[in-house]
């Protein structure tokens, strides 16, 4: 049996999240049907992470089982992009593996790029791409703000009230903002994430920019371990799954 890794691009709107639902398309099944059409037989994606409905992927990371061995990359990846083709979603890469690889339990750490635009003018390119935020935001103390998040923390303010994860603390190796010209480019680096993590921290990035809250509060909010003092969560549509590091 032959392992293989994928790495997948992907704009998420159109999609019911990653993984497979009973409705809706959801990119895991879209991506499953083009693998079958391309080596005739039936095959199950594992990802690193199940992405939620609206968020988008620069890298994300599957690994899939197969009889049959992909001699030819450049043929296999012609073929699966040609069954996507009406699908916002790209085959980037394939590597064969070994027998263990998987790519949730063998990923060290993942890396999230969240998308702020902040301009007076609504968005055109980066429409699906970004969050639109009209009201000039304060990056200083937003840099001072982020800083709060790195390290080990219980994020248990900062979590969906259906996350199913047993441990809620998480491990922050790395929190960043960039400006560039009228974009926020706000990164997050961890091995795990619980879910809406890291939405509800770019949600109250964004209260502090807005100067609804001092940087001060986010410790605050991290402490008192309560998901009804948090900022509501940032759209999915801004969030990107950056990159999956083995």
């Amino acid at each position: 049996m032959n392992n293989y890794h994928i790495i997948i691009e992907y704009l998420g709107f159109k999609y019911v999240g990653w993984q497979v639902q009973k409705k809706g398309n959801s990119i895991q099944s879209v991506i499953e049907k083009a693998l079958r059409k391309t080596l005739k037989l039936k095959v199950k994606i594992i990802g690193s992470g199940r992405t939620d409905a609206g968020v988008n992927a620069f890298g994300q990371s599957a690994n899939f089982f197969c009889q049959s061995e992909i001699k030819n990359k450049f043929k296999f990846l012609s073929s699966v992009n040609f069954f996507l083709r009406n699908q916002s979603i790209s085959i980037l890469d394939i590597k064969k593996k070994n027998a263990k690889f998987h790519a949730r339990y063998s990923a060290k750490k993942r890396l999230y790029e969240y998308i702020i635009l902040n301009r007076s003018a609504k968005p055109t390119i980066d429409l699906h791409r970004s969050w639109f935020v009209r009201k000039k935001l304060d990056v200083k103390k937003m840099k001072k703000a982020i800083k709060y998040f790195v390290g080990s923390h219980n994020f248990s303010a900062l979590r969906a009230s259906s996350c199913t994860a047993t441990n809620p603390v998480r491990t922050i190796s790395f929190a960043k903002i960039k400006k560039n010209r009228d974009k926020l480019i706000i990164q997050f680096e961890s091995k795990s994430f619980l879910q809406k993590q890291v939405r509800s921290m770019v949600g109250c990035l964004k209260y502090v920019g807005e100067d609804r809250w001092t940087p001060q509060n986010i410790k605050k909010i991290i402490k008192l371990k309560r998901r009804d003092f948090c900022a509501p969560p940032a759209p999915s549509h801004g969030l990107f799954l950056k990159k999956v590091f083995y």
